[in-house]
């Protein structure tokens, strides 16, 4: 469903991502784990066109993407909910959620959206700004999914975030992938969120994959010296 080969990316003379290589079934959740500061962001934005591509390809569903602009992306099927949430604080939940939707949705929000998410139903009247971290997190997830993807990527779902809140997002993501047939890459420090949910693991370090191994085989010892060193 996804697949990245020999990409490169990164900020002005700086190359943060160097030749990496991922191939993400489809249904599949997949963890990209590492430290601040070892190209997990950076991959993403590149994933998503926020940062132009230094080399390699990129291919959602059979179609090659690199080139395209996020729109188009997006319009490809690619979601992004970007570290930090960045919703809009100004706006109504109702109104977050509709800046994802297709126009030919006209502004109507699918009804799984809410099931998925009910203090989102309830608060859809609220101002974004006015949430808690947790239900902000759970707009962002709203906000993507509305545009309909067959891939998701989230950058650091726990950041900020209470346990029992993480332990909600968790449950909601499996019951997305499951219900909605979605592929998911999260990138996460937070070894026990993505235990919960991951089928395979990697680790990221200094902008190359340095680990990785399925859920059933996944080495936590081995993942936790690498987010603590």
């Amino acid at each position: 469903m996804f697949n990245i080969q020999a990409l490169a990316s990164g900020y002005g003379q700086s190359e943060v991502i160097h030749q990496l290589d991922l191939d993400v079934a489809k249904n599949e959740i997949i963890a990209v784990m590492g430290r601040n500061g070892m190209g997990k962001t950076t991959l993403f934005k590149t994933l998503m066109g926020v940062l132009p591509i230094r080399g390699g390809e990129i291919t959602l569903d059979g179609k090659r993407i690199e080139k395209m602009d996020s729109f188009q992306r997006v319009n490809a099927g690619l979601a992004y909910v970007p570290q930090g949430r960045m919703i809009f604080s100004t706006m109504t939940v109702l109104e977050n959620i509709q800046t994802g939707l297709p126009a030919s949705a006209r502004g109507k929000v699918p009804q799984d959206l809410y099931e998925l998410f009910p203090v989102l139903y309830d608060m859809r009247k609220r101002k974004g700004g006015n949430l808690s971290g947790g239900q902000q997190q759970q707009l962002a997830i709203a906000r993507a999914l509305a545009t309909n993807p067959k891939v998701l990527l989230l950058d650091e779902p726990t950041e900020g975030i209470q346990p029992s809140i993480i332990k909600d997002i968790a449950r909601s993501l499996k019951q997305i992938r499951d219900q909605r047939d979605l592929t998911i890459v999260v990138s996460e420090q937070v070894l026990s969120f993505t235990m919960d949910i991951a089928d395979r693991f990697f680790v990221i370090d200094k902008g190359s994959l340095v680990y990785e191994n399925t859920r059933n085989n996944v080495d936590e010892k081995t993942i936790s010296q690498y987010l603590s060193v």
